[in-house]
């Protein structure tokens, strides 16, 4: 199992920032990629970024503003995000992708941060 807790989320300006935390305990030993989806009001959840063993992928919304890292040693991956804009306001998730065997893993999901952008 995989337990992950966000942090970072709030109220901000367009143009501001906001760095999202998301510390995952457990088996994090097996875990495969990590990354952040969000969804908004009557939308479906989207990948916003992820970041995994030889790289980083972002939504084309968000390419150029948001930075994906992650610190292996402790576990979190953090996502910054800069230039915000009305359109980024969503509950944001972190993901944990786990391999559990060869060819199958398993999805796990945090608790959700909102973050709301005004204009």
């Amino acid at each position: 199992q995989v337990q992950l807790v966000e942090s970072g989320g709030g109220l901000v300006q367009a143009g501001g920032s906001l760095r999202l935390s998301c510390a995952a305990s457990g088996s994090t030993f097996s875990i495969n990629a990590m990354g952040w989806y969000r969804q908004a009001p009557g939308k479906q959840r989207e990948l916003v970024a992820s970041i995994y063993t030889g790289g980083t992928n972002y939504a084309d919304s968000v390419k150029g503003r948001f930075t994906i890292s992650r610190d292996n040693a402790a576990n979190t991956v953090y996502l910054q995000m800069n230039s915000l804009k009305p359109e980024d306001t969503a509950v944001y998730y972190c993901n944990a992708r786990r391999s559990i065997i060869p060819g199958l893993t398993r999805d796990y999901w945090g608790q959700g941060t909102q973050v709301t952008v005004s204009s």
